[in-house]
């Protein structure tokens, strides 16, 4: 059985599904990011259990079409940022080229449900992983515009400034600045936290 849980964003979130999942007795086929398929089929009195548990961390499970597909936007441009690779085509071209959906559609959907559009979800996002590329990476400015594949650092500075105040440098300074969690990114998340 495929279930879909939102706001799974790293190898962490892996290995707590999987220690729910053995808690409950249940048998994981396979475990990535927003998706786990599992052997048995989940009554809905264990879904809900399930749910209560992956809640304590900031995940939901997902049943709905919409939410689904939402999840699914939100990894595929996970995929995008954290390409080694500069992505061969934009992001619209290839979400539309791994989800086999219309991008217009995508684009809609998304920003009606997350109440932001899939550029701010990208930038958002990639400034959180330079976030975290600039605390633990030991990288240069330079450096890490180039892993997040931006043309030219200035495109980079500028982004980075726009999203959180500060210049990329100014950030390596301060470090005490906590990094937000991905499911915190877009406003419809922090409005269901409240």
């Amino acid at each position: 059985m495929k279930l879909f849980i939102r706001n799974m964003a790293c190898e962490s979130c892996k290995i707590y599904i999987k220690d729910v999942l053995q808690d409950m007795k249940l048998h994981p086929l396979k475990v990535e990011l927003g998706e786990v398929d599992i052997k048995e089929k989940l009554s809905e009195e264990k879904k809900k259990k399930f749910n209560g548990l992956i809640r304590k961390a900031g995940l939901e499970l997902v049943e709905n079409q919409g939410g689904v597909l939402i999840e699914k936007i939100k990894g595929a441009i996970r995929d995008y940022v954290h390409s080694n690779r500069r992505p061969s085509l934009n992001l619209s071209d290839y979400l539309s080229a791994k989800l086999k959906y219309d991008y217009t559609y995508l684009s809609n959907l998304f920003t009606e449900i997350e109440g932001v559009t899939i550029t701010h979800y990208l930038s958002a996002l990639k400034v959180e992983y330079a976030k975290e590329l600039i605390l633990f990476g030991n990288l240069k400015i330079a450096e890490v515009s180039e892993k997040l594949h931006y043309s030219y650092p200035s495109h980079f500075t500028a982004q980075f400034k726009k999203v959180t105040g500060f210049s990329p440098s100014h950030y390596m300074e301060l470090k005490e600045k906590r990094r937000l969690a991905v499911h915190e990114l877009t406003p419809h998340a922090k409005r269901k936290k409240q």
